[in-house]
């Protein structure tokens, strides 16, 4: 094997793009910080691209907007791969994900809203921050300190953070957005209309396109095209990743060795690994911590760090056991209550969708520093706490493999 084949291979396993993800997020936290902080902004406020068509973005924006949009295309590349023929085809475990991740959204928000009423105004202006869980370093920390946890946990968080990132980003478009530019909106749902099509459609016309043209010819021009769509809707770009990653064909076809679904995420899960991932932590995560001298009074503070950590862990154990408890949805019979406990406490990392909220909620400097200073330290705190929690079940997990105990309930066997 070459230094190249095994470079890629390595770029595949969550555990090296989880440690790259931390590793870059780490460096941008210090080089923010230090001496050397204004070479930093000047890097992430350079702006480049086309400005005829409103894509003269800076370095953050490209990182945030466009190479985490790739990654989000695989996150819904996976998705419906489990939609369609692993863990999420079963309806009742389907749902409690899906309520997890809604009531992952709705408390955090109601707590961040009574803490910061004591102070009223603008303040109050915060309550989408704490809604939205960062999938990114969320599922780099799983790969880091659950290597034996059992495959349907990162199911259940990939789902949850899907969908309560999705409703973060709706909340950005519809509370916090000045305009919707519909027009653009409409187009991008067209195009998405035709990147479906031509993935799934049966017809003689786009399978003998199909059969003769490329797939990175065919669907990588439509997939810009979308992107630049949704951009310029004033909708965060990255649900086009979503969305097109859910359209994708999952089963192989005549004449295939290989799913579309299955090749697209082979070629571009090593770029979103070893280059789009470490980039946008490295963009995004480098924030200056200067100017925060009111921090512990401040109500935006408590807000944050109650409704991420408190809020995140209520919404989404709390809602998942009475889902359970009063419905026909349950748990996957490999996985127990503790596992979701430690994963309503990771989910509590909140960073991308969190700060670009903080920017939006906020007027003055002051709020803005208070706000990012506590989705930092609560970022910080859920990693920790999930590390030591999930790190636990994994070793608990790996003792069960090595003296082959089933771990499911007794009542669960058969």
């Amino acid at each position: 094997m070459s230094a190249v084949s095994r470079i890629t291979a390595a770029l595949r396993l969550d555990a090296v793009g989880g440690s790259l993800l931390i590793g870059a997020a780490v460096l941008a936290l210090v080089w923010a910080n230090s001496p050397l902080a204004d070479s930093y902004e000047s890097l992430r406020s350079f702006t480049f691209g086309p400005a005829a068509l409103h894509l003269n973005l800076s370095v953050e924006a490209w990182a945030a907007d466009g190479l985490l949009a790739v990654f989000f295309f695989i996150v819904g590349n996976e998705l419906k791969q489990e939609l369609v023929h692993g863990e999420l085809r079963d309806p009742r475990r389907a749902a409690l994900p899906i309520a997890a991740a809604i009531g992952g959204v709705a408390i955090p928000a109601l707590i961040f809203l009574a803490i910061t009423a004591t102070s009223g105004g603008e303040a109050m202006g915060g309550w989408g921050i704490p809604m939205a869980t960062d999938i990114a370093f969320a599922l780099a920390v799983l790969a880091v300190v659950g290597r034996h946890l059992p495959t349907p946990l990162r199911t259940f968080l990939l789902t949850l953070a899907t969908v309560d990132d999705m409703v973060a980003v709706l909340v950005i478009a519809v509370a916090y957005t000045s305009g919707l530019n519909l027009a653009a909106l409409a187009l991008a749902a067209l195009g998405l209309a035709v990147f479906g099509y031509l993935q799934n459609g049966s017809g003689r016309a786009v399978t003998r396109l199909r059969t003769r043209v490329p797939g990175w010819l065919l669907f990588a021009p439509l997939a810009v095209v979308i992107w630049a769509l949704m951009h310029a809707s004033g909708v965060h770009a990255t649900i086009a990743g979503v969305a097109m990653g859910l359209l994708m064909h999952t089963r192989t076809r005549d004449g295939e060795t290989s799913s579309p679904s299955h090749r697209a995420e082979e070629m571009l899960r090593p770029f979103s690994t070893g280059i789009a991932l470490p980039v946008f932590a490295l963009m995004a995560a480098g924030v200056s911590l200067s100017g925060a001298g009111g921090f512990w009074t401040s109500s935006i503070t408590w807000g944050v760090l109650a409704g991420l950590l408190a809020g995140k862990f209520l919404g989404i154990f709390g809602v998942s056991w009475l889902t359970s408890r009063f419905t026909s949805a349950h748990l996957n019979p490999k996985i127990a209550w503790a596992d979701i406990a430690g994963i309503g406490i990771l989910a509590a990392i909140g960073f991308t969708v969190s700060l670009l909220i903080a920017e939006l909620s906020y007027s003055t400097d002051a709020h803005i520093t208070d706000a990012k200073g506590a989705i930092l330290l609560a970022s910080a705190l859920a990693c920790l706490l999930a590390a030591v929690i999930l790190g636990r079940r994994s070793r608990h997990y790996h003792r069960l493999t090595q003296h082959h105990v089933d771990p499911r309930p007794a009542q669960t066997r058969k």
